[in-house]
């Protein structure tokens, strides 16, 4: 007549959870293969753009469900969990596969994730040769933040030969708005308070010289607080002032949807690392062999951050009035379906059209054929 203790989260419906992990793994892959493709060519048309924005935004919406779908496992109590978890190991989460092919399409390095027992993350499958050829390609080909990378490196108005380019237009901006407010703080008649803003113009001069100084930005990048190349954020900076320009409308889409796959991968992984430590404490080794809650914790950090430099661009905005405005040609340039003339050719920004045909096509530049890319 009595019933016995009612069944716990089963090792059925766990492998069930498990699978259907993998089965959308496999398909952020195969959208992330067909987005690297499209980058790979030397110019991205622009009839292309919305197919990427397509496909990277199913990957926004599919990390989305995986970050919520953690929550089906919290209705467990950790009782619950250790009924069954003699069943589990030695699988985990650290060793799959398509996640670890994932990341590095995505463009996690080796030199910044942090190691298992000491030792590369490749070793877990060693006893898959398969599976260390397939993580080698990974490493080896071109990942999406590279792929990125050098395409905000065409970005035009970059052109260093140009007096009126986006970059020294911008450094005079910056340059300007510091003066002001070093005059501001000047006039300041409480001693203790014009020390504080005097300080703080100070500190500000020296983040911007951060992104000014190719010798400081390099070193930032050496020491893996930066990820792209001095020109690429150069690019960045620019979509993102000027993201209301036509041309700029879908870059900055892309931008935006790339922060949000990096944001949503960081939410999934904390509520995995919560999960964790609901369910096994902080000292317990994970079923992988992993150190388990501690290890997971330790990717929560900005070392896992893909596109970092993206996050931190804000630290550059400037108030719109100290935004440098486009020149004329720079807006022509930036506009939809605008045809090269010869007249604007001619008159170009001092010699663009020289530049352009030694650098190839560039992010929204107006091709000799007439054709636009991206």
């Amino acid at each position: 007549m009595f019933c016995t203790a009612p069944p716990v989260f089963s090792t059925k419906e766990k492998r069930n959870y498990s699978t259907a992990y993998e089965l959308w793994f496999k398909q952020i892959i195969y959208e992330l293969d067909s987005v690297r493709e499209m980058f790979s060519t030397q110019e991205i048309e622009e009839r292309k753009m919305l197919e990427v924005l397509k496909r990277m935004n199913r990957i926004v919406l599919i990390w989305k469900l995986l970050r919520d779908q953690v929550m089906i496992l919290e209705t467990m109590t950790p009782l619950d969990f250790m009924e069954f978890r003699e069943y589990l190991t030695p699988s985990s989460g650290f060793q799959s596969l398509q996640f670890r092919l994932l990341e590095n399409k995505l463009g996690i390095r080796q030199e910044h994730r942090v190691r298992y027992n000491q030792s590369n993350y490749i070793k877990v499958f060693g006893n898959d040769p398969t599976a260390v050829v397939e993580l080698q390609r990974s490493e080896e080909e071109p990942s999406l933040c590279e792929l990125v990378q050098r395409w905000l490196e065409r970005t035009p108005g970059l052109d260093e030969e140009h007096p009126s380019n986006f970059w020294s237009q911008y450094q005079e901006a910056v340059d300007s708005l510091i003066r002001e407010q070093q005059n501001e703080a000047e006039v300041t008649k409480d001693e203790t308070l014009k020390g504080h803003l005097l300080n703080e113009c100070q500190k500000k001069k020296e983040i911007f010289d951060s992104i000014f100084d190719v010798d400081i930005h390099n070193a930032l990048v050496a020491r893996g607080e930066r990820r792209f190349s001095h020109k690429a954020l150069q690019g960045a900076i620019m979509i993102t002032f000027y993201r209301d320009e036509p041309r700029f409308n879908q870059p900055h889409q892309l931008l935006s949807i790339l922060m949000d796959i990096d944001s949503l991968i960081t939410k999934w992984r904390y509520n995995h690392v919560m999960l964790v430590q609901r369910m096994i404490g902080s000292q317990r080794i994970g079923t992988g062999g992993s150190s388990g809650y501690q290890y997971l914790r330790s990717t929560l950090s900005d070392r896992y951050k893909v596109f970092l430099d993206l996050f931190n661009l804000s630290t550059f905005i400037l108030p719109r009035k100290h935004i440098p405005p486009l020149s004329h040609y720079m807006k022509t340039r930036l506009s939809i379906r605008e045809q090269p003339t010869s007249q604007n050719r001619q008159a170009g920004l001092h010699g663009e059209e020289d530049n352009k045909s030694q650098s190839g096509s560039s992010l929204g530049g107006l091709e000799t054929s007439g054709e636009l890319s991206l």
